[in-house]
């Protein structure tokens, strides 16, 4: 075993008092007050207000929890105003574009009941799942991406209050207890430009914060716990810009990330989310199952048909997020690859990973408004054409899929966001909702989101701020 050498032990001056006193300042913020007099309110709902747009557009504001019989009309826009896109397991790791939990809390009261069965096939970072569970839903979430179904079953996973909080102290202690000498050399991660991406020092900071948390004796899930807790603080303490999706080192942007940063911020990370996880396995009920399973896609579910009562999603933007390039570092710290990642981004829908061969010749999806927008966009861009392509027959595919694995009468409802393709707009919301009614879907209502803040950097002129909620029936 070799270790890192060093001739100064005293580099790391690290004041638990200071992080646990930063800790409790951050946790005992209010919450913003959004109320303004300009508002009236919709009757019998106090938390529901008409406003007018910067378009002269009315807007239905919703501020916190949404009323579970709002009265919808199709075509409505909403402003939803989210307060717990960081409370319980919410918060314990960004997501690009993730759900925030009011919305899926509301759809799974709105259309389903106690003990049903619901599947969320593009997972993602687990939300819908989270809020299945504590509205005592039974559900699975389906991801390609093993990152995002480590990060879901954390999520899931209700952990024992004792065990996290001892723990969380020998972590702390450990921390504490740094050298540069401690670090096991023959157990730092090689992976492609790592030393462009991390100093030294923070190279050896987080290769020890993963000897400390793999040396816990305690069960598998808490470790897990502490590793998405290790992988929250990757990014932060990477040379990378920490909210661009594309994980690139913006010069201009004059990062600056010094010796102990790691340390400190792992300290806070665990000290934060803690409390976040007893509270949360306090609400979770223990006759609900959750599933996370290996080998499936959105475009092939091995499951029974008519098995799940509701299908509830946000799959990809088309063209816009490389969710493995996103998550590139935290990947590779954790071990799940160590090299190229073009084989993982092929397995996503709306990948931009595709051969020149695909787009010789311009395709068609067989719904006129998208064929007539893909051939302008091929114009300019045959191989963005044929991403814009990929992304409906797939979607296609999926579509077919939840029609199978669906009970009669059951819903799938998707909350997908448009956006622009070489200066064309690419309304996907419009383009899957023909491809539903074609499978043998009826639309029972479909309304916008306005988009107020979302992790993730899409190139303006590329970007739309309104998601649109398709609301389909099987018959």
């Amino acid at each position: 075993m070799t270790r890192a050498q060093t001739k100064s032990e005293l580099f790391y001056p690290i004041s638990l008092d200071k992080i646990i006193e930063k800790v409790g300042k951050k946790n005992g913020r209010k919450r913003p007050d959004y109320t303004q007099k300009s508002f009236y309110e919709i009757s019998g709902y106090p938390n529901v207000k008409e406003q007018i747009n910067e378009y002269g557009e009315k807007i239905i504001r919703v501020d916190g929890d949404i009323p579970v019989d709002l009265p919808i009309e199709n075509q409505r826009r909403f402003l939803f105003i989210s307060y717990d896109q960081t409370i319980l397991s919410h918060g314990l790791h960004k997501y690009p574009a993730k759900f925030f939990p009011e919305l899926p809390r509301w759809l799974i009261k709105r259309y389903s009941k106690n003990g049903d069965k619901i599947i969320d096939p593009f997972s993602g970072s687990g939300t819908t799942n989270v809020e299945a569970l504590l509205n005592h839903r039974h559900s699975v979430g389906i991801d390609v991406d093993p990152f995002s179904r480590f990060l879901s079953k954390v999520k899931t996973t209700p952990l024992n209050k004792s065990e996290l909080e001892s723990s969380r102290d020998k972590l702390l202690q450990s921390i504490l207890d740094f050298k540069p000498s401690l670090v096991n050399m023959d157990a730092i991660p090689n992976f492609p430009y790592r030393d462009n991406w991390f100093n030294k020092e923070i190279i050896l900071e987080l290769s020890y914060i993963k000897e400390i948390i793999e040396a816990l004796k305690v069960e598998d899930d808490i470790k897990d716990f502490f590793k998405i807790c290790f992988s929250s603080i990757i990014r932060s303490v990477s040379n990378a810009d920490d909210n661009c999706t594309r994980t690139v080192i913006r010069k201009k942007l004059n990062k600056r990330v010094y010796p102990a940063d790691a340390l400190t911020k792992f300290a806070e990370a665990i000290l934060t989310n803690v409390p976040k996880m007893i509270e949360f396995s306090k609400r979770c009920p223990t006759d609900i199952t959750i599933d996370f399973p290996i080998h499936q896609d959105a475009r092939s579910i091995n499951f029974p048909d008519g098995y799940f009562n509701l299908a509830l999603t946000s799959p990809p933007y088309a063209n816009a997020v490389d969710y493995p390039r996103t998550h590139q570092l935290e990947i590779y710290w954790l071990g799940f690859e160590n090299g190229s990642l073009t084989p993982l981004k092929r397995k996503h829908i709306g990948t931009e990973s595709v051969s020149a061969t695909d787009y010789r010749t311009l395709h068609k999806i067989n719904v006129r408004k998208a064929d007539n927008v893909i051939r302008r966009i091929y114009e300019k861009d045959p191989r963005r054409a044929y991403i814009a392509y990929k992304y409906l027959f797939d979607m296609r595919k999926n579509l077919k899929e939840i029609y199978r694995v669906l009970k009669k009468n059951g819903y799938y409802i998707i909350v997908v966001g448009n956006n622009k393709i070489r200066n064309e707009l690419f309304e996907s919301w419009r383009y899957i909702m023909s491809i539903a009614i074609g499978i043998g879907f009826e639309v029972e209502n479909y309304f916008a989101s306005e988009i107020i803040k979302h992790f993730i950097k899409v190139p303006r002129e590329e970007r739309i701020n309104t998601d649109w909620i398709l609301v389909l029936k099987k018959r």
